[in-house]
C-alpha cells in the first residue's frame, strides 16, 4: 500500500488472522469482534480485510472540525468553560435508528467514502492556532476511528491539550488499555436505559453487558468518566432499566459520577415518536438520585434547573448553566461548596470562555 498516494487507508490496530479460514480475518478493536471474509467490510463499515489484512479506511478523513465547548460533549465536572476541537470520520459499529449524526455515522463505504484529509499534525497544530484546550473524538463512534485517534492524541499530550472522546462504549478492553494513558475524559452513551431488548431491536446490537466491562477497563485506567443515557418516549423510557443502571453506576464507578438524561428528538428512521416529555426526565432523574447518583443532569432541555449542578451536601447550586455554558461558577479556588465548605467532584478548574460560540474550521 502507497500511503502517500492513500494517506487515509492505514493498516489496522488489533486483528489476526484465523488459523481455520484462509485469508479471513478477525477484528478485535470493538466487543463485536468480527470475522471478516478477503475483500469484505467490518460492521463498521470502514474496515477492510485486503489480501488477508485488516486496514482502515478513515485514517484523517474528516467529516467534522469544529470549536466547541465541553460542556456540549457533555462533560461538565471535566475542566468546566473550556474548548475542544472536535473531530469525527464515517462509520459506526451501531445502528441506532434515532441516531441524531446519521448522515456520518450511518455512512457505508458501499455508498461513498468522504471526508477531508488531515494529519494529526494538522489536528494538533490547529487546535494550538485557535486556543482550544483539548480535543474531543465525537459526533460519530470515536471507535472506528482508532488509529488516527490515537495518533492525534499521542501528539496532543505532548502540546498540553487533553483528549476527551463520546462513545457508546463498545471498545474491548485490550484497545482501552492502550490508549488510556493518552485519553483524559470519556462521555459513554447509553440508550433506552441500556437494556437489552432495546438494544437488539433499535441499534443493532446484541449485547449490551461488554459496555459495562468497557466501564471498568476506563476506570481502572484513570478516565474521568460521565454517563449519557438517551430517553426514547414509548421504546426505552422504562423506569426499572434507569435505576437498574443508576445502581450498577453507583456500585462500580462510584456514586459520584455525573449522569446525564438526554431528551430524545424525533431523527433518521424514528421521526413518528414525539419527542420526551419533560416530566418523563424528571421522573426518571428522581428515580437515578433515588438509587444514589449525586450529580443528575437533564439534558436538551436549555433553561431546565437540573442542567445545573447542586452541592450533594447542602443543595447549593454551585454550577449554573445554560445549554452548553456556565452562567454562574460559585465553588472556591479549591472546587469547594461556598456554603458548606463540601468537596464538589471537578476536575481542572472553571476556564471561563462562555463567551465563545460553536464554529466549523471546515
Amino acid at each position: 500500500m502507497n500511503n502517500e498516494q492513500k494517506p487515509n487507508l492505514r493498516e489496522a490496530k488489533f486483528w489476526e488472522p484465523l488459523a481455520d479460514r484462509k485469508g479471513w480475518v478477525k477484528c478485535n478493536l470493538c466487543h463485536r469482534r468480527c470475522l471478516i471474509a478477503p475483500g469484505r467490510w467490518g460492521a463498521c463499515g470502514v474496515r477492510r480485510n485486503l489480501d488477508g489484512r485488516l486496514y482502515t479506511y478513515v485514517y484523517g478523513l474528516l467529516t467534522a472540525y469544529n470549536l466547541d465547548p465541553i460542556e456540549k460533549k457533555p462533560l461538565s465536572h471535566f475542566n468546566p468553560g473550556s474548548e475542544v476541537l472536535s473531530i469525527s470520520t464515517v462509520g459506526c459499529n451501531f445502528y441506532c435508528q434515532f441516531c441524531q449524526n446519521w448522515e456520518i455515522s450511518q455512512s457505508r463505504l458501499e455508498k461513498g467514502l468522504y471526508g477531508e484529509y488531515r494529519s494529526p499534525d494538522d489536528v494538533v497544530r490547529d487546535a494550538v492556532n485557535v486556543g482550544a484546550d483539548g480535543i474531543s473524538y465525537t459526533y460519530n463512534e470515536p471507535t472506528i476511528m482508532y488509529e488516527y485517534m490515537y495518533d492525534v492524541a499521542v501528539r496532543a499530550k505532548k502540546f498540553g491539550l487533553f483528549n476527551t472522546m463520546v462513545t457508546n462504549g463498545y471498545m474491548t478492553p485490550e484497545a482501552v488499555d492502550e490508549i488510556g494513558s493518552h485519553m483524559d475524559a470519556a462521555t459513554v452513551d447509553f440508550k433506552g436505559g441500556g437494556n437489552k431488548e432495546f438494544y437488539r431491536k433499535f441499534m443493532g446490537v446484541p449485547d449490551p453487558e461488554p459496555i459495562f466491562e468497557t466501564l471498568k477497563a476506563m476506570k481502572e485506567k484513570g478516565m474521568w468518566i460521565e454517563i449519557t443515557n438517551l430517553v426514547v418516549p414509548k421504546y426505552g423510557d422504562n423506569e426499572d432499566d434507569i435505576r437498574r443502571l443508576a445502581r450498577w453506576i453507583v456500585d462500580n464507578l462510584g456514586d459520584r459520577v455525573p449522569f446525564h438524561l438526554l431528551k430524545f428528538y424525533p431523527e433518521y428512521k424514528m421521526i413518528d415518536l414525539e419527542s420526551t416529555p419533560v416530566k418523563t426526565l424528571e421522573r426518571l432523574a428522581k428515580a437515578a438520585k433515588e438509587e444514589g447518583l449525586k450529580y443528575v443532569y437533564i439534558g436538551n432541555v436549555p433553561g431546565h434547573p437540573l442542567e445545573h449542578t447542586y452541592c450533594p451536601n447542602c443543595g447549593y447550586p454551585v454550577i449554573e448553566r445554560y445549554g452548553f455554558y456556565v452562567t454562574a461558577w460559585r465553588l472556591t479556588k479549591d472546587n469547594r461548596c461556598p456554603r458548606c465548605g463540601a468537596k464538589i467532584d471537578i476536575v481542572g478548574a472553571f476556564r471561563n470562555k462562555a463567551g465563545a460560540t460553536s464554529i466549523s474550521l471546515m
